[in-house]
């Protein structure tokens, strides 16, 4: 029973994310606390020319404001963060509890995340002023691709 315990983490990462997922985009907006605690302007000259479009949607500090484009990349890289700790979270509950290849747990682990992140966006759609985007799919998918590397690492190393 001891080493199914490991199962509560990636569980509990997912129930964490389901909440993150279910919350509105007012209740995560983070540019009214940068406007009163945080001056981000001293960086607008380094990334005033950056622009491109994501979902439709120029990203740009002209369009945005330097806060929501600071804000575009928090959240972007909670999602690669998010996603790469829930693949090891797998890792380990694979590994705790199975007696699988380490290819297989790989295997495993990677899917089952990617797989979580297409229900997440889905989730998202039924959340008030949120959206599903494949393109958000794509950065948990590389986050997922960076823990299967950070594995990967971790697997080569530990036999030396």
């Amino acid at each position: 029973m001891k080493k199914w315990f490991f199962w509560l983490l990636p569980l509990s990462w997912m129930g964490v994310i389901f909440y993150a997922s279910g919350q509105p985009y007012e209740k995560q907006d983070l540019k009214p606390f940068f406007s009163e605690y945080l001056n981000f302007s001293f960086l607008e000259p380094f990334v005033d020319s950056i622009v491109f479009t994501y979902h439709n949607s120029e990203v740009s500090v002209e369009a945005l404001g330097i806060n929501g484009f600071i804000e575009f990349f928090i959240r972007k890289g909670a999602h690669f963060g998010v996603f790469f700790l829930l693949f090891l979270f797998f890792i380990l509950a694979f590994r705790k509890s199975t007696a699988f290849s380490n290819g297989k747990i790989g295997v495993l682990s990677f899917v089952f995340t990617v797989l979580y992140a297409i229900t997440d966006e889905i989730h998202q759609g039924f959340t008030p002023n949120r959206t599903p985007y494949a393109g958000d799919i794509i950065i948990d998918t590389i986050g997922a691709v960076f823990g299967t590397i950070f594995y990967a690492f971790f697997l080569k190393f530990s036999r030396s």
